[in-house]
């Protein structure tokens, strides 16, 4: 089933030959097709060698989704949650664009910060309070 390229936005177009389609059958409810249609869709995005997207996204994309790449270099994407195989398709390729978009901007970096002298003073307070509770526990001894 052929598909045209994915928009992501106006400036990032994923062709279609950069995208694979599976389609299987769903898991769950679906009534008496539910064995005959293959429902599902797997989408197989070779990211990896994509000249649509830059080097940065690519690899924000492998920090987040790493679980979901194969050894090709290739992202996937299943999608079950519809009834309907064109849902489905729909689905995967909403849901990989939005992954995209989501990797476009950069995180912002970390900049350490110390801590406050206020909680400086608390922790060592509570280090004390704790150090005499337990200097108190111990041998008891009878003196009679």
């Amino acid at each position: 089933m052929a598909q045209g390229d994915l928009h992501v936005t106006e400036r990032i177009v994923i062709p279609a030959t950069d995208l694979e389609y599976e389609h299987a059958r769903a898991s769950g409810p679906g009534g008496q097709s539910v064995n005959t249609t293959d429902s599902a869709v797997r989408l197989r995005f070779a990211f990896a060698r994509s000249t649509a997207i830059s080097e940065g996204v690519k690899e924000r994309i492998a920090a987040l989704r790493g679980r979901l790449i194969n050894k090709e270099g290739e992202l996937l994407i299943h999608a079950e949650r519809f009834r309907s195989r064109q849902m489905n398709l729909d689905d995967a390729r909403e849901r990989l664009g939005a992954l995209i978009r989501e990797c476009l901007t950069p995180p912002k970096p970390r900049r350490p910060t110390k801590p406050t002298r206020s909680s400086q003073t608390k922790r060592v307070t509570g280090k004390r309070e704790r150090s005499s509770v337990k200097a108190s526990r111990g041998k008891v001894s009878h003196d009679d």
